[in-house]
């Protein structure tokens, strides 16, 4: 991916107007962008099955068009399936017309694999063009918490990156594009799930 210059300053603003305390259950929600990947997301889709978790996708048009059935499968299977952006690009880089293009194009991918359209969008690197809100009309989703899976095959320092930053309500960004970040997503959980966490989807965060 190489050096990111991201635009993203925080929680979102859509999600911190919704998210409520739960004194009895601890939620936190697991997100993955990039995919879907032909060798991984299907190994991290058995993982999350096998653990009873439900997480989200951000997912880029291009690849939905290369593996629907993935994307189907984790829709199937229960996960939120989200836009990202057709091409892993700088969405406020672009015109309005070619970025509402990168949207458009993945959220039809979505629906020709799926048979619905996504209600939520996480552009790269967390820069949105505002001024297309009432063009899109889907709820920007970002992170709370972003390990930068990517740039390291150290599971080790992935994991100790989250649990180190982890609470109540966190929505974890990871990507499902190496078999580092798979080891790490699974590690997350199980000790997550050890300290008393249920893992959902941004949207069960959302409509608490």
């Amino acid at each position: 991916m190489g050096i990111i210059l991201s635009c993203f300053a925080g929680r979102s603003r859509m999600v911190s107007v919704f998210l409520q305390q739960d004194e009895q259950i601890k939620k936190v929600a697991l997100s993955f962008d990039d995919g879907p990947n032909p060798e991984y997301t299907e190994l991290l889709l058995d993982g999350l099955k096998e653990r009873g978790v439900k997480a989200s996708f951000f997912v880029l048009g291009s690849e939905v068009e290369q593996y629907p059935q993935i994307v189907r499968r984790a829709s199937e299977e229960g996960h939120l399936i989200g836009v990202h952006a057709y091409k892993h690009v700088n969405l406020r880089q672009l015109s309005d017309e070619k970025a509402l293009e990168q949207v458009r194009r993945t959220n039809e991918a979505i629906y020709q694999a799926t048979g619905q359209y996504a209600s939520y969008i996480r552009p790269p690197y967390g820069c949105w063009k505002e001024n297309l809100d009432g063009e899109v009309q889907m709820v920007e989703v970002l992170w709370d918490i972003d390990p930068r899976d990517w740039a390291t095959t150290s599971s080790d320092l992935v994991v100790q990156r989250v649990l180190r930053e982890v609470e109540e309500n966190s929505i974890i960004l990871l990507h499902d594009a190496s078999a580092s970040s798979v080891r790490s997503a699974f590690r997350i959980i199980d000790t997550l799930q050890k300290e008393g966490y249920m893992f959902v989807t941004v949207e069960d965060l959302l409509l608490e």
